[in-house]
């Protein structure tokens, strides 16, 4: 199995000096954190449809191995609240991702925390989110005229379709959200704060987005948190898991540095190092 940990996004004018080398010219800042990191969420996806040629030259900057997540649109998320999106979805799907090719990770849909629970709504959605590739072409196949570039279904290298959901209401924390998000093979993300501490499971993967660490006042993750974390992704890990840590927490100006140590604390050496 496979622990990738990284952070989201790779632009951010802060790290310039600190994450980022003096002097390194802001069209290398993706390979330079590819070298150090396992893995990144794509987020400007989140505000709109990307076109094929960006995802192809993401993948072609980052260095073998690599993979991104991509986070889902707002459109479907935050306006459509997962309620009749199959075609949303569709050109979502037919945008370019797949031109990632073999640096396709999962895909993580974030609900606004003022999204509730309702079950129908939750399974449906559940339901249209494809499991493989060829039920992702299936999809993306059904795209409209909304979308701006031509549908790119060409799948090659692409390895497993895999999906993370983050449902922040605390509506769904019901044992049958987790039964249903197991029977799709949907992972809960974990997110650790004080909210939302589980480090439940429920997929043949775990998604952790760390906001926290899960205690009142923290002000950030401290070597202790690092090993905490270390022994838990080696535990899921033990167990047959791969694992995406990303680091989203507030103290962004630290990612970086906590997504290479929690990797370090597991031993995985990267050409960066």
């Amino acid at each position: 199995m496979t622990i990738r940990t990284g952070t989201a996004g790779w632009v951010f004018e802060p790290w310039r000096g600190t994450f980022y080398p003096d002097g390194l010219v802001q069209k290398k800042e993706l390979a330079y954190s590819s070298s150090r990191l396992g893995s990144i969420e794509i987020n400007a996806t989140f505000r709109a449809n990307q076109k094929p040629e960006s995802f192809a030259k993401w993948a072609g900057e980052a260095r073998d191995g690599f993979v991104f997540s991509i986070k889902g649109p707002q459109l479907v998320t935050h306006i459509k609240r997962l309620k009749n999106c199959e075609i949303e979805l569709a050109n979502f799907f037919a945008s370019g991702p797949l031109a990632l090719g073999a640096k396709l990770g999962p895909f993580v849909w974030q609900l606004p925390p003022n999204v509730s629970y309702d079950r129908a709504v939750l399974e449906t959605f559940l339901g249209l989110l494809p499991k493989s590739v060829a039920a992702y072409l299936a999809l993306a196949g059904k795209a409209d005229a909304r979308l701006k570039s031509p549908p790119f279904l060409t799948a090659d290298n692409v390895g497993p379709i895999r999906h993370a959901i983050e449902l922040r209401n605390a509506s769904f924390d019901l044992p049958e959200v987790r039964d249903l998000l197991t029977a799709h093979n949907v992972a809960s993300v974990i997110a650790d704060t004080v909210e939302q501490p589980s480090r439940v499971l429920t997929a043949d993967f775990a998604y952790c987005r760390l906001q926290g660490p899960a205690r009142p006042d923290a002000a950030g993750y401290t070597q202790a948190d690092i090993a905490d974390w270390s022994s838990q992704a080696g535990q899921w890990d033990r167990a047959g898991r791969d694992v995406f840590a990303y680091f989203v927490h507030e103290d962004k100006l630290h990612a970086p540095q906590n997504a290479i140590a929690l990797r370090q604390a597991l031993g995985i050496a990267l050409p960066g190092d």
